[in-house]
C-alpha cells in the first residue's frame, strides 16, 4: 500500500493501442507488479476468448444489457468496435477516484479520449506502440485466433490508431514485456507524486 493513499484523489491510468502491441499483456502484469493499482473491468458483447474469465478480464453481457446499462447514464465511456460494444462502468471509477485508489484501464482510443475530457484532472494516458507495423503484424498472426479476413482489417485500423500517439501523455514503445512495464512503472509513481494530486488543505507537516 502506498504511503500516499488518502493524502490525493485517485489516479485513472489508461493503457491504449492498436491490437497486437501488447497493452493487454502489460496491464495484467502492471496489476502484479505495481503495488496500489486495480484494474478496471469493462463490459463487453464479444464472446470471451481462450483463458478470459468472467468478472476478472470483462464482464460479458448481451447487447440488449450493453444498451439498457449505456443509457441509463452508467457508463463513464463506451465504443463500438468492430462488431461489438464495450464500456467503463461508471460507478466503480468514480469512488476509486474519491477513495484516492489508482485504477488501470485496458480502453481504445475511442474511449481514452472520452474518459481524458470527463476526468481531465484525474486522467493519465499512455499509448502504447509496437516497434514497426511488421512487428504488430506477426503478433496478430501468431494469436492465430482470427481469420485472414479480420486480421486485415484489425491492420487497417491500426495504420490509423497509430496516427493518436501525440494526444496521449506517455508514449511507450514495447519491444519487451520487461522494459515496458518498468517504463510504465515509472509513469506512475511519477504521477503519484504530483504536487497538484495532493488534496485540498494537505499540508507535509503541523507546524
Amino acid at each position: 500500500m502506498e504511503e500516499s493513499r488518502g493524502l490525493r484523489r485517485g489516479i485513472i491510468f489508461i493503457l491504449s493501442a492498436p491490437s497486437g502491441a501488447g497493452k493487454t499483456t502489460i496491464s495484467r502484469a502492471a496489476l502484479k507488479a505495481i503495488g496500489g493499482l486495480e484494474a478496471s473491468v469493462s463490459l463487453t458483447t464479444r464472446p470471451p476468448r481462450s483463458g478470459e474469465v468472467e468478472g476478472s478480464d470483462y464482464r460479458f453481457v448481451s447487447e440488449e444489457e450493453f444498451q439498457r446499462i449505456r443509457v441509463a447514464g452508467e457508463l463513464a465511456e463506451w465504443a463500438q468496435v468492430f462488431d461489438a460494444s464495450y464500456g467503463t462502468p461508471r460507478g466503480p471509477l468514480e469512488r476509486a477516484v474519491a477513495e484516492g485508489r489508482d485504477i488501470l484501464l485496458d480502453i481504445d482510443i475511442q474511449g481514452a479520449k472520452q474518459i481524458k475530457s470527463s476526468y481531465a484532472r484525474d486522467a493519465v494516458t499512455i499509448f502504447v506502440m509496437p516497434p514497426s507495423f511488421n512487428e504488430l503484424e506477426g503478433r496478430l498472426r501468431g494469436r492465430a485466433t482470427e481469420d485472414e479476413t479480420a486480421i486485415m482489417r484489425r491492420l487497417e485500423r491500426a495504420r490509423g490508431e497509430v496516427s493518436a500517439y501525440p494526444e496521449y501523455d506517455y508514449l511507450i514503445i514495447n519491444s519487451n514485456i520487461e522494459t515496458s512495464l518498468e517504463e510504465l512503472r515509472a509513469v506512475v509513481v511519477a504521477e503519484r507524486h504530483r504536487v497538484g494530486r495532493m488534496r485540498e488543505g494537505f499540508a507535509p507537516w503541523k507546524v
